[in-house]
């Protein structure tokens, strides 16, 4: 049984993506994780999942539509690289494109097209091409290299205009031009020449670029407006002792590396981990060292800067700044919320309307300055700082993982130097400590209140406080990589170089020392009942361990094989390695019993399941492999898309509920698996899982103190807010009088503006009243002219359809008498048919009676066949109905399975539409907001030009009308005269039917007779079988005392011989009285002295016993004949059973075909039924030109025909066939069973086909018989 696996949360996120983030929805993002697209919904903290390619090698480039419905992922593969477009509303891909024009390995960089129809990609190097998609075509519409060897940065569409591009790059900034099937460049750039590393949209027109220099441009048309450098901001004051210190970093140490325009400003990031936020001003001059040139009307104003928060990676703040580049920045559909990822695996969020940017730019500058004055030294660094927005990721290799049994925890550590604490329950991050050493490996006590971690220079035991990690215990094994508690927690097993020292976790004793292995030992495992230790190592052996006695109780050894992960049985019998060798071998008693070759891909970890059910893999792409298990031969088993690198680490949660594996990608994935037949584990029900932690007793005091201390700064904190409340309450009260006042003068200079404008529609309205009365009376003229050409039209249409009347006519004749040559054609081909076959069928009774003769004298073999093959059948039916209530079963089950899988789905589908509902009452109040901005300016526009244009429109309008008016009213003309001819032939159709819906129900009623028929055999033949039951008992009765009347013959047998032998003995001492009187005596004594008494006793029974046995035999005889007589009996009335069952299966089968013929026939006429209807035109709104018609009516005549001449000759193949089925019958009750009748009724069939095929006439087959109704019968 194999388990299957579906991904429930990760930890994570892959960079190296260009615009590797983005927003579905205001609540919901979009980010890669492994070889998955994430949608995290930010409210309710759950996750969705989109898989990406199978054979994928990397995802380059991302990027969202601008109606948020689809994703686009550009990923490498083995040929060729290929964008995929997911659907994110049904998470699954849509389509999947490429281009031949591109002969690069990869996509720099995608863009959706403002209407989201089309698609750009940048390819790159060497070639650097340019492709243009309409991508819901699949269809290539333009290619152009864009670079000749410089690096491309990013590309994007105007948010206006979807034929404009732009692409930056190093010392490139160009525009482009969709047009005439080729990309061309649009319009000059006078920018100098940078390293442009990102750009952005502000308008349809301007563009914001960032460069490497730390400079950002306004672009007007290519023309620079504004430069801003980024160095005259004021700097950290840890940033300028950076500096200080490095020189090397002061080229790179403002490059802006990501930049988002919204509404307000802009956003843009640099180094080190810094997003400075730039508002919009209306003002004319720029800040601090911008360059504003005249003309523009747009200025920029520094706000607030904004900083990643710093997590003690490095050895300083100035180092995690350095190292935490942030490649992307993105905001909300409402621009209220920008996120931000860096190179760091993090992602980090801000709310633009957080009540600290309402601070304007020249008050922020001005306090840090004074704040710098005062002090005398730079800007300090206590800027705002973004959130995560889920929680901190490892951004380092993740080398260790563990789970416990009385907690919901997941702990790992990583190459960053930090141990972390999951929650996969609640999919958080419960505890993170940094440490100054890096951690190699990690094992949770079964409890989950203590922690092992193997660091550099010691092995570690810690307690997992309420907020922290501290050492309590320090073991001296340096780089230790290996380490395990026991599944009891009483002992601890850690590897030190080649050799594995168990410890006692209550004295921390060494209690052992395992010696072995001869090279590095990649995993150890407990048993489950901690009575072994299994190891294995890279120098190929796989070790059992007595813990207790430390003694080696079992080996494998395979030296071409470096064996990293091990898994064992709960039994402990069997244990599951893989290693370098690309297998997976089970191993029992120290010899590999199975091994499964995984030719396509190397394992790299393997864990079996606690209820030894199912077992999993890691692979060297990051897939999560499940085999069929016990395993099989060929090693059956299914992949599931999870990380892009290496799968290192992989453990189940206690309760088989959940796997969690870790990967060198820096993400930590949880699988909820289950068996195949959809049972999961004990956790399926809700754990009771343990909720104690860890408190030292100075922190609880230090709390304690930090509370008290806090209630009483909120109590005055309460008193304060109070007084300003008071404060701004009076200046609001002054402050809405003098609205009140304003407001109250403007309504009244509204009020005479509205008066005279409705004095100014009353003077129009009556000038439009009188221009449209003159040309109401020129048109009334015109109409009565046209009305006067159309009479005369009418009138010669009118005779032209006279001529046509009169030559359908003359056809439907010529067709009459075609009908009449044919009905005497088919008259004579049934009368030479019919001779035909009665000579035939006299031949073939002559034949039937010699078969009668030879079925009289195989009657006894028959029986004796019938009886076989009545228990074969009998045994065939059991057999046949066990396998299908079986295969019931089944199909109930999986009825059952999918009923619930439906009722999810179900549930999934409500909730999406009411997604969508929202959506689309959002929508629907952005297009009415849109319309009443717009509509303002168009209706003023649309009524000068609809007045000048409304004269000529009506004047087409009439004509159209009267043109229209005059067809319609040939046409109904037209149409009233064929829907008579029309109705007339529906009637004589509905007639024809009539009869033989009558017929149908009249044969099924025969068909439920004939059923009620075959039960009363059905409970005639129970009766009979119960008859012979009683009577085969009577004569076991009859046949036990006829063995003991031939036991008591055979007794009195033997006694007379013996008489007869002592008896010729003493006859031959007759001539010796003496002699012949001792033998008498003898004789007298041995034979009848001794039983005197006996013979006493039974001489009065003697003439009883000789009426009994008389008495005995004559009912025997009696019996006898019965038996014999009843088995007579039982075989007339079995074979007048079978007789009659053939008969009834026979009357079915004619019947069934009937039924099918009858059905095709209702299904003929019915079809022609609907020609007729759609022909009248009851199936639509409006009637079809007379010339369609009169074609419709032609061809339906000409159908007529032709089904008249087909029912006719189907009659006659019918009556054939009829006839053959008789013949057929009679042949069977003789006896279907005989070979003779079977080799007499195929020749019956080649002579009755014979003549036809050779005189030329064609004879259909029998009608098929619908086998589901065939089978039903039997069964009946």
């Amino acid at each position: 049984m194999s388990g299957q696996a579906h991904l429930r949360h990760v930890f994570g996120y892959r960079t190296g993506i260009t615009s590797s983030v983005v927003f579905q929805d205001e609540q919901t993002i979009v980010f890669p994780c492994g070889s998955n697209l994430v949608l995290y919904n930010t409210e309710q903290k759950t996750q969705k999942f989109i898989a990406g390619l199978d054979k994928s090698l990397g995802m380059t480039a991302m990027a969202i539509s601008p109606n948020r419905r689809y994703v686009a992922l550009a990923e490498k593969t083995a040929e060729k690289p290929v964008i995929t477009i997911y659907d994110l509303q049904a998470l699954r891909k849509k389509k999947t494109i490429s281009s031949p024009d591109v002969h690069s390995n990869e996509f720099v960089s995608i863009a959706f097209s403002p209407d989201s129809k089309y698609l750009a990609a940048q390819g790159s190097q060497p070639d650097w091409t340019l492709v243009y998609w309409s991508w819901e075509k699949s269809k290539q519409l333009a290619a152009v290299r864009t670079s000749l060897g410089n690096q491309i940065r990013q590309i994007s569409f105007n948010p206006h205009d979807c034929t404009q591009l732009c692409v930056v790059g190093t010392d490139i900034f160009r525009l482009y031009r969709y047009g005439e099937n080729n990309l061309k460049p649009h319009g000059i750039s006078k920018v100098e020449p940078h390293n442009f590393l990102c750009h952005a949209w502000v308008t349809d027109e301007k563009i914001v670029v960032g460069t490497e220099d730390g400079v950002w441009i306004l672009l007007d048309n290519g023309e620079p407006k504004i430069e801003y450098h980024l160095s005259a901001i004021p700097k950290p004051e840890n940033a300028k002792s950076a500096k200080d210190n490095d020189v090397s970093n002061e080229k790179t140490e403002y490059n802006i590396t990501a930049v988002v325009s919204t509404a307000k400003g802009l956003a843009l990031a640099c180094s080190p981990g810094l997003v400075h936020w730039f508002e919009r001003e209306p003002a004319t001059n720029q800040q601090g060292t911008g360059v504003n040139q005249a003309g523009t009307k747009d200025s920029y104003q520094l706000v607030r800067s904004i900083h990643i928060p710093v997590d003690p990676t490095g050895t300083s703040d100035v180092d995690q700044m350095s190292s935490h580049k942030i490649t992307h920045l993105v905001v909300s559909p409402s621009e209220e919320v920008i996120v931000a990822c860096t190179d760091a695996h993090q992602i980090y969020s801000f709310n633009l309307t957080s009540v600290d940017l309402a601070m304007k730019g020249s008050e922020f500058l001005q306090k840090n300055m004074v704040d710098a004055a005062i002090k005398g030294q730079s800007i300090p660094s206590e800027f705002i700082s973004f959130e995560p927005i889920a929680q901190s990721f490892h951004h380092g290799q993740i080398l260790g993982l563990d789970t416990c049994i009385r907690k919901p925890l997941i702990a790992t550590c990583a190459a960053d130097r930090s141990v972390r604490i999951w929650n996969f329950e609640s999919n958080t991050l419960e505890l993170s400590k940094q440490f100054a050493e890096e951690a190699y490996s990690i094992a949770l006590h079964p409890t989950g209140l203590y922690a092992l971690v193997g660091f550099s220079d010691k092995l570690r035991l810690m307690n997992l406080l309420i907020d922290d990690i501290r050492t309590f215990h320090e073991f001296p094994i340096r780089g230790c990589r290996e380490c395990a508690f026991s599944n009891g927690g009483h002992l601890l097993a850690a590897v030190h170089g080649n050799v594995i020292q168990i410890f006692s976790l209550t004295t921390f004793e060494n209690v052992t020392n395992l010696k072995g292995h001869n090279g590095k030992i990649r995993c150890i495992v407990w048993s489950s009942d901690d009575n072994k230790l299994i190891s294995c190592g890279m120098d190929g052996a796989v070790y059992e361990w007595d813990p207790q006695k430390g003694t080696r109780t079992g080996e494998s050894v395979l030296k071409s094989c470096s064996y990293t992960s091990v898994t064992v049985s709960t039994d402990t019998k069997t244990i599951y390695a893989v290693g370098s060798d690309r297998s997976l071998k089970e191993i029992s008693d120290s010899q590999i019993t199975r091994e499964v070759m995984s030719d396509d891909v190397l394992l790299t970890t393997v864990v079996l399941s606690h209820s030894g059910r199912m077992l999993f893999c890691g692979t060297q792409t990051g897939h999560l492999r499940s085999f069929v298990f016990p395993l099989t031969e060929k090693g059956d088993c299914q992949d599931y898309i999870g990380h892009c690198a290496p799968i290192t680490k992989m453990k189940l949660t206690a309760m088989d509920e959940f796997l969690v594996t870790v990967s060198d990608d820096c993400s930590v994935m949880v699988w909820r698996i289950q068996e195949r037949d959809g049972r999961v584990g004990k956790g399926e029900k809700e754990a009771n899982w343990a909720e104690e932690i860890l408190i030292t007793k100075t922190d609880l005091e230090e709390k304690n103190s930090v509370m008290s201390e806090l209630r009483t700064r909120v109590e005055e904190l309460k008193m304060e807010n109070e007084y300003q409340l008071r404060l701004k309450d009076m200046n609001y009260n002054e402050r809405i009088k003098e609205l009140t006042e304003k407001f109250i003068q403007e309504m009244e200079t509204l009020k005479t503006k509205n008066q005279m404008l409705k004095t100014e529609k009353e003077r129009e309205e009556a000038h439009h009243e009188v221009q449209l009365q003159e040309v109401m009376e020129k048109h009334s003229k015109e109409l009565q002219d046209l009305e006067s050409a159309s009479n005369q039209k009418l009138m010669i249409e009118y005779e032209k359809y006279q001529d046509l009347q009169t030559n359908s006519q003359k056809k439907e004749e010529d067709y009459e008498k075609q009908l009449r040559s044919m009905e005497e054609s088919r008259e004579r081909m049934l009368e030479e048919l019919n001779e035909f076959y009665n000579s035939k069928l006299a031949e073939k009774n002559t034949a039937m009676d010699n078969l009668n003769r030879e079925i009289r004298e195989q009657t006894m073999e028959y029986d004796v066949t019938k009886r076989l093959i009545e228990e074969d059948a009998d045994r065939e039916i059991l057999e046949t109905k066990i396998r299908y209530e079986r295969r019931l079963r089944e199909e109930r089950e999986a009825n059952a399975r999918l009923k619930g899988e439906s009722g999810i789905m179900k549930k999934k589908f409500t909730s999406l539409q009411k997604e969508i509902d929202d959506h689309k009452e959002e929508l629907k109040k952005f297009h009415v907001e849109t319309q009443k901005l717009n509509g303002v300016i168009r209706n003023l526009e649309k009524d000068i030009q609809g007045l000048r244009k409304e004269i000529q429109e009506r004047d087409e309008t009439i004509q159209d009308k009267e043109k229209r008016i005059y067809d319609l009213k040939k046409k109904n003309q037209e149409l009233e005269k064929f829907k008579f001819v029309l109705d007339y032939k529906i009637k004589e159709l509905k007639k024809q039917i009539e009869p033989r819906e009558n017929d149908i129900k009249n044969y099924k009623e025969q068909i439920q007779e004939m059923e009620a028929e075959l039960e009363r055999f059905h409970k005639q033949n129970a009766q009979l079988e119960i008859n012979i039951a009683e009577m085969k008992q009577k004569h076991k009765s009859v046949e036990n005392e006829l063995t003991q009347e031939r036991q008591a013959t055979r007794d009195v047998e033997a006694i007379v011989k013996r008489f007869k032998t002592d008896l010729f003995n003493c006859v031959g001492a007759i001539q010796d009285p003496k002699v012949l009187k001792a033998s008498v005596i003898a004789l007298y004594k041995k034979h009848i002295h001794e039983d005197l008494s006996v013979q006493t006793n039974k001489a009065g029974d003697a003439t009883v016993d000789a009426d009994i046995q008389k008495e005995f035999n004559r009912q025997r005889e009696h019996l006898e004949r019965s038996v014999g007589g009843l088995r007579k009996k039982l075989a007339r009335d079995s074979e007048i059973h079978r007789v009659g069952y053939v008969r009834i299966m026979q009357e079915n089968v004619s019947l069934i075909a009937e039924i099918n013929n009858l059905r095709r026939e209702l299904k003929v006429h019915r079809n022609r039924i609907a020609e007729l209807e759609a022909a009248l035109g009851l199936n639509r709104k409006q009637g079809e030109t007379a010339r369609q018609l009169l074609n419709q009516v032609a061809k339906n005549r000409q159908n007529a025909q032709l089904e008249v001449e087909y029912e006719q000759a189907k009659q006659a193949l019918e009556a054939q066939q009829q006839l053959i089925f008789q013949l057929q019958k009679r042949l069977n009750d003789a006896d279907r069973n005989t070979s003779n009748a079977d080799d007499i009724l195929r020749d019956l069939q080649l002579t009755v086909h014979s003549p036809l095929s050779k005189s030329g006439l064609s004879i259909e087959p029998l009608p098929p018989i619908s086998p589901g109704k065939n089978a039903k019968q039997e069964e009946q």
